[in-house]
């Protein structure tokens, strides 16, 4: 469920003889856990902090929002899972040190760089800054799937087979086990058979085999570059490699042989892995708790604009992904004209940009589920790629500026915008129409920004 609504996907599926949609039914999913977790320790008046992959959206975010709202529960923060990490490690982070987080989980792999800072004004005595960041649509369940599809050709049977698909939950199900027995053991055995006809689809799994698996579909290099990602980014705060105390490992991923030597070629005995399980929720409660930290906007943010040139819409930059909020001052400025005459409303479309996975020539896959709940592992085309990386984020309400009088035709300016981003991470903007000379919104939030 959370990876179709992070992806915003309009699907539906039939439960108990309804049509429902995957946000429904995460969000009555989260709920139920919210509202028993209140009951269970009696948290109504509490404040609670949600966790979001770093690479998530506004709209993820937005829902998760809502989710807290529709449970009773609006008192509510928000930290991206590796900062939360970082947070959750305690004792073991100290004042003025560095340290990588490798969040490896069920659905996404996330990589921080932070500092650990004193703060002699805050209670808590410290506060986490993110000098770097980065994320990758890669997690145990996409490892599931690599599986799934191998047991499959290692059959010679294809994912749509009806036979196939009869035992398809099952198998993925063998699949993850099998994942898992391999961090321990040498070899695993895969198998699920059909109640109908007593046929078993499996085969045996080494160790080895499954390591060239990961290699074959590219799971290394991935987890390099993202690795490269949020290093470079911190390196552009003054922050590189030999500055790194410790390189903390976080998620089910983390237990992977194969990963654990990667780590160790980059980081050496620094690797450590400690709190794979609990970090992230100990350090959301330690956020909760007055924890501080700095952080910066993950994404580019661009206003939308057609291109006479191009025959289409290209855009032009307002924040980049990197930048400390709230903002000392104006970040951009743009002038506002009239497309057609006479024309008394005007606005923006602002857009959130996210970094396209694909490299080259290289096809991501991903593991789906059809409306019957059977598996598949389909290859993301490049035209949806794009679309999962590029949202409107103002879609509902894109023209907010009023020309009075109506606005001309040609190459009049009639406003002139400044872009700001306050503490709260809302894109701000200051409008003057450049015809009446009159400031018409002033530190005005069109959009909360990632």
């Amino acid at each position: 469920m959370k990876h179709y609504v992070a992806q915003r996907s309009s699907r539906t599926r039939r439960a108990d003889g309804r049509a429902i949609s995957d946000s429904a039914a995460g969000r009555d999913f989260l709920s139920s856990i919210l509202l028993a977790a209140a009951a269970e320790v009696g948290i109504e008046d509490e404040e609670i902090v949600l966790t979001a992959p770093v690479e998530s959206f506004e709209h993820y975010e937005d829902w998760l929002a809502e989710v807290a709202v529709h449970a009773g529960l609006p008192r509510f923060r928000l930290i991206d899972e590796p900062s939360a990490a970082a947070l959750g490690h305690g004792a073991r982070v100290q004042a003025h040190d560095v340290y990588l987080i490798f969040d490896f989980g069920g659905g996404t792999l996330d990589v921080a760089v932070v500092l650990i800072e004193e703060d002699v004004t805050e209670k808590a005595g410290r506060r986490c800054r993110v000098l770097g960041k980065a994320g990758a649509d890669l997690g145990g369940a996409l490892i599931d799937g690599l599986l799934y599809q191998h047991v499959l050709k290692m059959n010679g049977r294809q994912d749509s087979d009806a036979a196939v698909l009869r035992v398809s939950t099952g198998l993925l199900i063998q699949c993850e086990a099998a994942k898992e027995r391999l961090s321990f053991a040498e070899r695993a055995e895969i198998g699920a058979m059909n109640p109908e006809t007593g046929a078993v689809l499996g085969c045996e799994l080494t160790r080895t085999a499954f390591e060239e698996l990961l290699e074959e579909r590219d799971v290394y290099a991935q987890v390099v570059r993202t690795l490269r990602r949020a290093m470079n980014a911190a390196r552009e705060a003054g922050y590189g490699e030999g500055d790194v105390k410790a390189a903390l490992m976080v998620g089910g991923g983390s237990f992977i042989p194969s990963v654990q030597r990667l780590m160790r070629r980059e980081f050496g005995d620094r690797v450590l892995l400690e709190r794979p399980w609990d970090a992230v929720a100990r350090g959301a409660a330690a956020f909760a708790a007055g924890v501080d930290f700095y952080d910066h906007i993950q994404h580019d943010y661009a206003i939308r604009c057609l291109s006479a040139d191009k025959c289409g819409y290209e855009y032009h930059p307002l924040v980049r992904r990197g930048t400390p909020y709230p903002s000392a001052g104006p970040l951009a400025t743009l002038t506002v004209k009239a497309s057609y005459q006479g024309q008394s409303q005007l606005g923006l479309a602002v857009a959130e940009m996210g970094e396209q996975r694909g490299h080259g020539s290289e096809r991501r896959l991903e593991l789906v589920f059809d409306p019957s709940g059977a598996a598949r592992v389909v290859t993301v085309s490049p035209d949806e790629e794009e679309s999962r990386s590029v949202f409107w984020m103002n879609e509902d309400s894109p023209t907010f500026l009023r020309a009075d009088p109506p606005a001309q035709k040609g190459g009049e300016e009639r406003f002139r915008v400044d872009f700001a981003v306050d503490g709260n991470k809302r894109l701000l903007i200051t409008v003057r129409d450049v015809v009446t000379g009159k400031t018409t919104h002033r530190d005005y939030p069109v959009v909360k920004l990632t």
